[in-house]
């Protein structure tokens, strides 16, 4: 009989959110348990709006070693904490909460971990450039003091109540970068050379309002590959779901995404794909969840996920690793 997992003394932690039946925090978090052969284990609570107070009080009289936060909660928690990091008090919003003794303290990690995924993970260079954020929550405001401590030029911040983006402002006092706040509708037709979506749209399958920042990057890589440019090359949005044929997208029919086809009905193994319409080879617009462990894809394609938008180039591929980050390969 296999010995039990959670016994008397086990310390427990905890991901507070709403909803937050979809996060793969407990999953990550109890398989590094495992490997480093700790007595802990990690669940999450679902915390519905309103009850934040309750709930993070709760973490202290039950004895919770710690716990993090998503959304909508970070904001809410920044105001019930004992201490606040120095991060966690400039940006109004805690993802980590830690129980030390009889205090809170909350911290925010959210702004050094999507600097080194931009720059380590994607390979972009923030310095003199302008970025396209989607929000301007506790996580928009993380992703915006990330680019702005790397010397980001602009940020054009896209609300759909645009004067919302004052706290986001405030969060970068004392920074160069310009700030400015625009109507979501009107993102269409930003320009910028990077697109960051910090809102909860994608969770359930919608989409933001095709870029043109999005349209660029499809250009660009038409250019690239047949030597001129066509403006007039629609970008079309259809349903797709992944083969167990690695490296090849299908619509519901069994044809390959390189092929124009009939999209499947919207369900749940089916997700948002991007890609050039009339043009069998050019850009694939990719939703990030569509990619399980395993697949491989060649350039160019843009993959769009929840904190980031990544360019794969002409000449390269696109690798998914079991433990789901993306690997890009470019050809010497």
């Amino acid at each position: 009989m296999a010995e039990p997992r959670i016994r008397g003394a086990t310390r427990v932690a905890a991901v507070l959110g709403w909803p937050v039946t979809h996060s793969l925090s407990p999953v990550i978090h109890n398989a590094a348990f495992a490997a480093l052969g700790m007595d802990w284990t990690y669940v999450a609570l679902p915390v519905e709006p309103g009850e934040v107070p309750a709930a993070v009080a709760g973490l202290r009289a039950l004895g919770f070693a710690g716990a993090n936060v998503t959304m909508p909660h970070k904001e809410a928690v920044a105001d019930v904490m004992d201490d606040l990091t120095e991060d966690a008090d400039r940006l109004r919003a805690v993802n980590t909460i830690e129980v030390v003794r009889d205090r809170l303290i909350g911290h925010n990690t959210d702004a050094p971990g999507f600097a080194r995924f931009l720059v380590h993970d994607v390979g972009f260079e923030p310095a003199g450039k302008t970025a396209l954020l989607f929000g301007a929550g506790g996580a928009a405001r993380a992703c915006a003091l990330a680019v702005a401590r790397a010397g980001l030029t602009r940020i054009v911040v896209a609300l759909r109540e645009p004067a919302r983006a004052a706290p986001l402002a405030d969060a970068l006092d004392g920074f160069a970068t310009e700030v400015e706040a625009i109507a979501f509708d009107d993102a269409a037709e930003a320009s910028a050379d990077l697109v960051v979506n910090a809102t909860p749209l994608g969770a359930h399958g919608e989409g933001l309002p095709p870029t043109a920042w999005l349209k660029s990057a499809f250009l660009e890589a038409h250019q690239r590959k047949y030597g001129h440019h066509d403006p007039s090359a629609p970008i079309e949005i259809i349903n797709v779901r992944l083969s167990a044929r690695k490296g090849r997208a299908s619509t519901g029919n069994g044809a390959g995404a390189s092929r124009r086809s009939t999209p499947a009905p919207a369900s749940s193994n089916t997700r948002p794909v991007w890609f050039a319409a009339d043009r069998p080879t050019d850009t694939m617009f990719i939703d990030r969840s569509a990619l399980a462990p395993g697949t491989t894809l060649a350039g160019p394609l843009v993959v769009t996920q929840f904190d980031a938008t990544t360019l794969v180039p002409p000449g390269s591929r696109l690798s998914v690793a079991e433990s789901g980050s993306l690997l890009i390969e470019v050809d010497a």
